[in-house]
């Protein structure tokens, strides 16, 4: 007679064995588990959809441009400002338009196209400079813990050495350096320009310490795991020990980490840019939209007012999202 073989359904046995079990708790995977535990956290999902919300805002900025019928470089100094020159609030009936936040400044941009290429502006800075942190920050952080020794004690002092020094300070300087020099023309003979570009790489420059530290925790840790001296027994190289074996298993804390970075940076970036340092002044910002309503926002606090919410409900969903991953990748959450 003819030998069948059969693979056994293990859930199954599972099942018979234990028939007081729940069948939703057998055979999650740790992706199950992760979004069983993130779509709990309802403030979680509100940031996510938040974000989704400002995202789809930010890369739709010239559409909604065309749809109100106001180009980001079109002005409306006649239509859009009083005698004296203040610019106006909302007018949905106004002879070029409806102006459904009012005019951004004294020569009257459109204020809702400002915000939404303002948010663009914001994400391009922030993500940008997230992600030089995190690259920087990953390497070193994987050296210093892998290596040990000397390549730690470097790592690990140059770290101390960053912390010590005063960052928003050093990035005033570096990007007022650049900016506001004779004719724009930028650092080392122009091959450091002013712009969005500048922004991002001086702040994530000063800005890789956090990430590094955490990350060299971690891998301390995971580095004496079995798997570990496994993949070495095996005559696997420490460059492929520490991206193959060990990288992998710090993905989540660097997932955290830069949700909880990029609002930080979205703050920097706005801050600058309050100050005249930022991006150059031709480039709509959030910071550059509340440092000119600063001088009239008295006669019309709506200047200051829809840019403020933007720029609050851009680190309050991040953070909100930032946090809920932090809880759904804790094996602890229940």
């Amino acid at each position: 007679m003819a030998k069948v073989d059969v693979e056994p359904d293990l859930q199954a046995q599972e099942l018979e064995a234990a028939p007081d079990v729940p069948r939703e708790i057998i055979g999650r995977s740790p992706g199950q588990l992760f979004w069983r535990r993130f779509r709990k956290d309802r403030f979680a999902i509100a940031g996510l959809v938040g974000l989704g919300i400002i995202l789809l805002l930010a890369l739709g900025a010239p559409a909604i441009a065309g749809i109100v019928g106001h180009a980001v470089n079109e002005t409306f100094i006649f239509e859009m400002t009083s005698d004296l020159g203040v610019p106006l609030g909302p007018d949905l009936n106004n002879e070029a338009g409806a102006f459904y936040f009012g005019a951004a400044d004294r020569v009257g941009h459109d204020l809702l196209v400002w915000i939404m290429y303002g948010i663009r502006t914001s994400l391009i800075v922030a993500l940008s400079a997230t992600l030089v942190q995190v690259v920087l920050g990953v390497v070193l952080g994987l050296l210093a813990g892998f290596y040990r020794g000397r390549i730690d004690t470097v790592i690990s002092r140059a770290t101390d050495v960053f912390y010590a020094l005063p960052t928003l300070l050093l990035i005033l300087g570096l990007v007022s350096a650049c900016t506001l020099t004779a004719e724009g023309r930028g650092c080392f003979g122009g091959l450091i320009k002013p712009g969005t570009t500048l922004v991002a790489g001086v702040i994530g420059l000063f800005g890789w310490p956090y990430i590094a530290r955490i990350i060299r925790g971690q891998v301390l840790s995971i580095r004496e795991k079995e798997f570990v001296e496994a993949a070495r027994s095996l005559g696997a190289s420490n460059r492929r020990i520490m991206f193959r074996e060990i990288l992998p298993n710090v993905v989540a804390p660097i997932i955290v980490y830069s949700t909880l970075i990029i609002p930080t940076n979205v703050l920097i970036e706005a801050a600058l840019s309050f100050l005249g340092i930022g991006v150059p002044p031709d480039v709509p910002s959030l910071g550059a939209l509340l440092e000119k309503a600063s001088v009239f926002y008295r006669f019309n606090p709506w200047a200051m007012v829809f840019p403020g919410l933007f720029l609050l409900s851009i680190t309050l969903c991040f953070n909100l999202v930032g946090d809920g991953l932090r809880d759904a990748f804790d094996p602890k959450t229940a």
